[in-house]
């Protein structure tokens, strides 16, 4: 095998396992945010809210417990005589591309505990798929801090799941923290009947204080237009330019595959690659593909990995009926993603 041929794997012919012990170590903050703290956090003064609720989880990290606020999430100016009343857990609320997730991980970061996790909301319910339920539950049991990135819920299951748990290791002092672009009380709006588990909801809202976070998106104010697109005529030379091991893969075979592995697994499929390259991108009009290639994104750009394609831009492979559905947050924060991956 010469070493160009060495350099060169193809995602859709990888078949990732990950047992529930791996699955439980690998909760700690992706590489992007390995080194992420409150002093690296680059509020916008255009944007107040930025700088208000950085100091709000510097204290949240600090004192394990959030101040509910009366009057306003961030106004102090009318005293009570009474103490604050303290929630375990803080939400940040608030558009892609505005720091969420750095933040989520500077709170992970501070809190000065021996145990605590952080991932995203698929890799805790693939945890309990994995380990069952009750197995999770003692696990996570007496870790100081549970760190959940993008809470969404997508289907009625995940919100009993996730509802049962969070309530449990509350009751045994864990804190939460979490991030979303949906606030508590109408996580699974215009995706499920929601009202149909109104008292699960809210039952887990109560637990959180949510902080709104105001701004635009970071990675766009210094990127213009949409993806970029690979010539297919440059397209081999793209993979070698970024040396090490760079993917090469038709986008309808990759589709094709992730349906074939579970998303907690995607990660696995990126391993140990430098660039991911895909052949004749074209527009998902499945909702199912389109959600699962959403996340392979975040895995992708989690791990600071470039992007090469040809075909038609990534930006636009969401059709406009999935942009203006119940998903849409979702699929702009994805398209956020692949612009930033594909611009060298």
């Amino acid at each position: 095998m010469t070493s160009a041929q060495a350099t060169t794997v193809q995602l859709a012919e990888r078949q990732p396992r990950l047992t529930g012990e791996e699955m439980l170590a690998s909760l700690v903050p992706p590489p992007q945010f390995e080194h992420a703290t409150f002093a690296s956090y680059r509020a916008d003064p255009a944007f107040p809210s930025q700088q208000e609720s950085k100091e709000l989880l510097q204290r949240f990290a600090a004192n394990g417990s959030a101040p509910v606020a009366r009057a306003g999430l961030f106004s102090f100016g009318r005293r009570n005589k009474r103490a604050p009343e303290m929630k375990p857990g803080v939400y940040l609320d608030g558009g892609f591309g505005v720091g969420k997730t750095h933040l989520l991980a500077s709170i992970y970061h501070a809190v000065p505990a021996r145990r605590k996790y952080f991932g995203s909301f698929i890799e805790y319910t693939a945890l309990v798929g994995a380990l069952g339920y009750k197995n999770t539950v003692d696990l996570l049991t007496g870790s100081a801090l549970l760190c959940i990135d993008e809470f969404e819920l997508d289907d009625p299951g995940d919100t009993m799941v996730m509802t049962r748990l969070l309530g449990e290791l509350v009751k045994t002092g864990t804190r939460l923290a979490a991030t979303s672009n949906t606030p508590p009380n109408a996580l699974g709006e215009g995706r499920f009947a929601a009202q149909d588990f109104l008292r699960e909801i809210q039952s887990m809202s109560n637990s959180f204080e949510t902080i709104r976070i105001d701004g635009v998106d970071f990675r766009q104010r210094s990127l213009d237009g949409g993806a970029v697109v690979t010539d297919p005529s440059a397209y081999d030379a793209a993979l070698a330019s970024g040396g090490g091991v760079a993917s090469d893969d038709d986008f309808d075979a990759l589709i094709a595959h992730l349906a074939q592995v579970h998303p907690s697994r995607y990660i696995r499929l990126i391993e140990g690659v430098d660039m991911v390259g895909l052949r004749g991108v074209r527009q998902l009009t499945d909702q199912s593909e389109a959600l699962r290639f959403v996340a392979f994104v975040d895995r992708v750009y989690d791990a600071q990995v470039p992007i090469r394609a040809t075909g038609l831009a990534l930006s636009d492979v969401f059709s406009d009926e999935m942009l203006a559905g119940g998903y849409r947050k979702k699929y702009l924060r994805a398209v956020s993603r692949l612009i930033a991956s594909t611009h060298p």
